[in-house]
């Protein structure tokens, strides 16, 4: 007689993002705390949209998405496309309780955003309120030398043993941007694992794990706590579209159909993460023929008046790849030195750019040599384990 085939549960998640006001915004919906345990009955936490598949009506996984997007938050989506699948084990807190297994198929869709409808448990989110650490656009953030600096530094040298310590080493100067590797806006998944692994977000002391170092990060430092695992969701959504405008114009899915290229530099950013060198990206935005004039200008911009320009959509038919190249590392910015070492532990002892600031940025791959199998960040883009 065969077993019982495991019980499963298809979710769709969908990662919304517009920008309003020079912020990224990512679509949020409040939902109860699906703890097992009742301490904080009642209370409401940040989610991204997300519905079921229905297995025997949906046709395709990108049209049940936006059949239930429309039907729950009034949107029509446009630019979507599939992000990643997660499915570890206990990633909803029902499931250790013996709920079913959930797997859900993200996806990222880019929008310009529009007031949701009139349910009060919809509402949009600054994406840099979830990762606080993720913005340097007024240059490097306190929270990662004044906090997050120190408590990785705790946890490298409260390793068992120098390999294990060389490991850790590596992985948070890589992630982090510390002594000889240089900022990485892309790793964004990384930096988010670290801290879970940590237990400096609450997501992981929710999910009961025992912090490796002394303290939690303050809820100001720490970034919005999601459900479930949506923040890591959110996370690998940012890392998809930092490096996803580097070579394909996906930016001006969130623009309107004219505008300033300032407005446009101000867009990228946004994304980005960091500032931008004025005159190189307009060079390049303009030789790349990524815009056209449309004869008007801009008298709103409160001096001289500016010339207002559309996206060219010819350049999708081209070249297969009309990007502009974005720099990874924050323009003139160069390594933070690494933190202050403690006592000695007992176990032992390419190409042009949008930015100024020179330097060539090393290629894809230069850092994913990591040592041993303690590295767990990765997921899409093949740079770790299975992203679940």
């Amino acid at each position: 007689m065969s077993e019982p085939l495991p019980s499963i549960v298809v979710n769709l998640s969908a990662v919304i993002i517009a920008l309003t006001d020079e912020q990224p915004r990512v679509l949020m919906v409040g939902v109860p705390d699906a703890a097992v345990d009742d301490t904080d009955a009642g209370r409401v936490l940040e989610a991204l949209p997300t519905g079921p598949l229905d297995a025997a009506g949906d046709r395709t996984l990108d049209l049940a998405l936006r059949r239930w997007v429309r039907a729950s938050a009034g949107l029509e989506l446009g630019y979507v496309e599939q992000l990643y699948t997660f499915g570890d084990r206990y990633r909803d807190p029902r499931e250790s309780a013996g709920g079913v297994r959930v797997v859900t198929a993200a996806y990222l869709a880019l929008v310009r955003e529009s007031q949701p409808p009139g349910d009060l448990t919809t509402s949009w989110r600054s994406v840099y309120r979830c990762l606080p650490w993720e913005d340097w656009r007024e240059g490097r953030p306190r929270v990662i030398d004044e906090t997050i600096a120190p408590a990785l530094n705790h946890w490298i040298e409260s390793a068992s043993g120098l390999v294990q310590r060389r490991q850790r080493k590596v992985r948070a100067g890589v992630a982090f941007g510390f002594e000889e590797s240089p900022w990485d806006g892309e790793r964004v998944l990384n930096r988010y694992e670290i801290l879970y692994e940590l237990g400096l977000v609450k997501e992981a002391v929710r999910d009961g794990r025992t912090p490796a170092v002394d303290e939690s990060l303050p809820s100001e430092v720490a970034g919005l706590e999601m459900a479930a695992d949506h923040r890591r969701i959110l996370a690998t959504a940012v890392g998809r579209i930092r490096a996803k405008i580097r070579y394909r114009p996906v930016v001006f899915e969130l623009m309107g159909e004219t505008f300033t290229l300032l407005q446009l530099q101000r867009a990228v950013e946004a994304l980005a993460g960091v500032r931008l060198h004025k005159q190189n990206f307009r060079r390049l935005v303009e030789q790349g023929g990524l815009v056209e004039r449309t004869g008007q200008r801009d008298h709103l911009t409160g001096g001289r008046p500016a010339e207002v320009f559309r996206f060219r959509r010819e350049v999708l038919l081209e070249r297969p790849a009309p990007g502009g190249g974005l720099p990874r590392a924050p323009p003139g910015t160069k390594p933070p030195p690494p933190p202050p070492p403690p006592p000695p532990n007992k176990n032992g002892a390419g190409g042009r750019r949008f930015c100024e600031g020179g330097g060539v940025t090393p290629p894809d791959g230069r850092f994913d040599k990591h040592p041993g199998p303690e590295r767990t960040s990765g997921g899409p883009g093949g740079r770790g384990r299975d992203g679940g």
